[in-house]
């Protein structure tokens, strides 16, 4: 009887610190936008704040003041938008300046306060160059075409390094993804305490896209993933299965997500996957795209992750 106790004791002090990690919050996001297209007041923009605080980053920006009014009208703020706008909002996160991921950003930068920007080389000189240029939007950035208002500051964020967040709790570090073309995204893993929640902007299988970013990325977290500090994953599937590959623009199936998932499986040990909240971002926004989406990932849930499909607006907690 003893030497079972002293088993049960030891698998006890094994196992729990595990079941907490993956129980405990860590996290709050705020969903501003959800899809990938068409939608104009609904596109790609999280907020993430460490749990109890209102010292949030935006992960992209595409839709910014329509989401804010939809989570005040849910009741996640309890203040003015312009509040959340200009005071919660500490720092974006930019995973490329396509304008479904950064119109809420310039559309909203007369009214919003000053803060940082960061992102990818490639990424902030297509702000920096293309948007903050007198021509397409007033310069509210740092460089580039005179006067400069230096409403944002834009910080280059190196890969793989780690980067404290101005003005929050969080550190980030960051990863470049394929996103058709050879045209370049991002990741991002954000920490706070020791807990981690990873965000991947737009991006392409690594089959089709010719390189090996998104198998480099999942080799970097399977660690935090096994040791159950990996909160949460955020990453795309824009297209039904049907969807040709030469029509996919460097986005991804719910098949091609799946055997996405299956390589960190591989990595971590597929037990490490069960019940991993994996938030599904940037569906197409038609009934039938969003259904056979939604369906097909169900379906070819063989890793048992969570599957989770974010509302504009609604809360979530990791």
């Amino acid at each position: 009887m003893r030497v079972f106790c002293w088993s049960f004791l030891l698998l006890l002090n094994t196992l729990l610190p595990q079941a907490f990690a993956q129980q405990s919050t860590s996290f709050t996001v705020v969903p501003l936008g959800v899809k990938g297209g068409l939608d104009e007041g609904n596109l790609s923009a999280y907020l993430v704040a460490p749990v109890g605080t209102t010292s949030y980053v935006a992960l992209d920006a595409g839709s910014l003041h329509q989401g804010i009014e939809k989570a005040i009208a849910n009741k996640v703020f309890s203040v003015k938008a312009d509040t959340v706008l200009r005071n919660y909002i500490k720092a974006y996160l930019l995973s490329h300046a396509h304008l479904d991921h950064v119109a809420g950003l310039l559309l909203n930068a007369p009214d919003d306060a000053p803060k940082p920007i960061y992102g990818l080389s490639e990424c902030l000189t297509v702000m920096q160059r293309d948007y903050f240029n007198w021509h397409a939007w007033p310069n509210f950035g740092n460089g580039g075409n005179p006067p400069a208002l230096r409403k944002y500051q834009l910080h280059e964020l190196a890969p793989r390094q780690t980067t404290a967040i101005e003005h929050t709790s969080l550190s980030v570090q960051c990863f470049p993804l394929s996103h058709g073309a050879a045209y370049q995204s991002a990741a991002f893993l954000l920490e706070s305490k020791g807990a981690y929640l990873l965000y991947l902007g737009d991006t392409g299988a690594d089959e089709l896209e010719k390189s090996h970013n998104l198998r480099d990325l999942w080799q970097a977290v399977q660690p935090l993933v096994v040791a159950g500090k990996l909160k949460a994953i955020f990453i795309e599937a824009s297209y039904p299965n049907e969807q040709p590959d030469n029509q996919l623009f460097g986005h991804l199936t719910p098949m091609r997500l799946m055997q996405e998932l299956s390589v960190l499986g591989q990595l971590a040990g597929a037990k490490a996957l069960r019940g991993l909240p994996v938030v599904v971002t940037h569906l197409k926004p038609t009934a039938a795209n969003e259904a056979a989406i939604r369906k097909q990932l169900k379906e070819a849930n063989k890793l048992q992750v969570k599957l989770l499909f974010p509302e504009q607006g609604q809360r979530l907690d990791f």
